[in-house]
């Protein structure tokens, strides 16, 4: 199964995400894409060793995930202060991977309902690519 990671800005959550990856799928295929090198080199600090940076990778990775992981904003075009482009927010939304998509109210976009801490909001997306990986989400 092939996870990709993506993420903008410094890659604080990218790493964040990169690191429980690998932590709990420790044979997973992980492929991690900064819109930006700051993000990606974060990203590769976490521990990821298929990095890339940009809109085109995102696009070739999005074809290739089974499971795309990132902020709410890797599918809303100009998101991340506009890293994100309408290429990119159009590949993650058409994937025919699943998408495990972070909650944060950030960059002109309010998440209703979005209280918790970012630490409780990584484990539920980390138990929700366990639940896809073991076969057993359904409702997304």
């Amino acid at each position: 199964m092939t996870v990709l990671v993506i993420d903008g800005h410094g890659g604080k959550l990218g790493r964040t995400l990169v690191e429980n990856i690998i932590s709990n799928f420790p044979n997973v295929n992980l492929m991690v894409v900064g819109t930006n090198s700051a993000a990606t080199t974060n990203m590769m600090k976490g521990g990821a060793t298929k990095a890339a940076t940009g809109e085109n990778p995102v696009v070739v990775g999005c074809r290739k995930a089974d499971i795309i992981v990132g902020p709410l904003g890797i599918a809303i075009a100009d998101s991340l202060m506009g890293e994100i482009s309408p290429a990119m927010a159009n590949a993650v939304a058409s994937s025919r991977g699943k998408r495990v998509l972070i909650p944060m109210n950030l960059c002109d976009t309010y998440v209703a309902g979005v209280t918790g801490s970012s630490t409780a909001i990584v484990g539920d997306a980390i138990n929700q690519i366990r639940r896809i990986m073991e076969g057993e989400s359904h409702d997304i």
